[in-house]
């Protein structure tokens, strides 16, 4: 068995191939090695993934997570990984590599990951040629869930909301602001905020909704995109949730700055299980 896994703050996903093209789709909790020791993580995979399957039959592990910028961070995961899949050879690697390769295969573009966080890159079709920053939710993570969400959070406290769609706030939230403002600032408030973008994609139709989704992914893009050299000549590819779910305004904000839209994709696990195919006698 080889396992293909794309791990997000809010949602890992499995992707079990029992040789062959026999594949299973399995979930757990997100996680990343900034929030999570590689304790937390083995109690996770133990908890919610091991009863799936043979732990003792995965040969390989190729797992891409968000996070992942560095050796020391890589290493939280792979540990867990081990102690997990003692007979597997295990690759961590960051979800934005993952991100390129499901969308970009072997072909330059810009890569860009919209989920609860945001991130970019400059994929020339073998690697990872320039990355602007991403700095995290509380500095940045334009145009992700998260980003989203704030801004949502922030025109209702400052009584900005128009009366019909502050109204339908109210009734989808009654726990009240007190509620709200603990939530927010517990741990973990980037997967909480970024929970909010359900109301806002429930209300896309509404003008106010549209301007702030609209602003986000061009705060995204300008900040983003726009700062790779040679960007208006390559397909700008998009993995994750947002991307998906708002693609009729991310398409609108791609063309108002003549920018070529590429694949859009939900989840990078399938795209990923083919690249992974391709480069080796995985599923031979």
């Amino acid at each position: 068995m080889v396992i293909i896994a794309d791990c997000g703050s809010t949602k890992c996903d499995w992707l079990l191939l029992h040789g062959g093209r026999d594949q299973q789709l399995e979930n757990t909790v997100g996680f990343s090695p900034f929030f999570h020791s590689t304790e937390e993580i083995k109690t996770i995979l133990a908890d919610q993934l091991i009863h799936k399957l043979k732990p003792e039959l995965v040969k390989e592990v190729f797992f891409y997570g968000t996070g992942v910028h560095d050796d020391h961070r890589a290493e939280i995961i792979a540990a867990a990984l081990r102690f997990t899949f003692p007979n597997a050879q295990i690759e961590v690697e960051h979800d934005l590599l993952g991100a390129a390769r499901s969308v970009c295969g072997h072909h330059a573009g810009i890569a860009c990951i919209l989920g609860t966080g945001s991130n970019s890159c400059y994929y020339d079709g073998k690697k990872i040629l320039d990355n602007v920053p991403s700095l995290g939710w509380l500095l940045g993570d334009e145009g992700s869930g998260t980003h989203l969400g704030k801004a949502l959070l922030r025109a209702w406290f400052y009584r900005e909301l128009p009366t019909d769609l502050n109204a339908a706030f109210n009734a989808a939230y009654p726990e009240g602001p007190d509620f709200i403002k603990d939530k927010v600032y517990d741990k973990g408030a980037n997967t909480y905020l970024a929970t909010f973008t359900r109301f806002l994609g429930e209300h896309m139709s509404h003008p106010f909704v549209h301007g702030i989704v609209s602003n986000s992914l061009g705060e995204f893009l300008d900040r983003h995109v726009c700062k790779y050299s040679g960007y208006q000549h390559v397909p700008i590819h998009f993995v994750g949730s947002i991307a998906h779910h708002f693609q009729s305004i991310l398409e609108k904000c791609l063309d108002e700055r003549k920018l070529k839209l590429g694949n859009i994709v939900r989840k990078p696990i399938y795209p990923l299980a083919d690249y992974h195919r391709h480069e080796t006698d995985l599923g031979a």
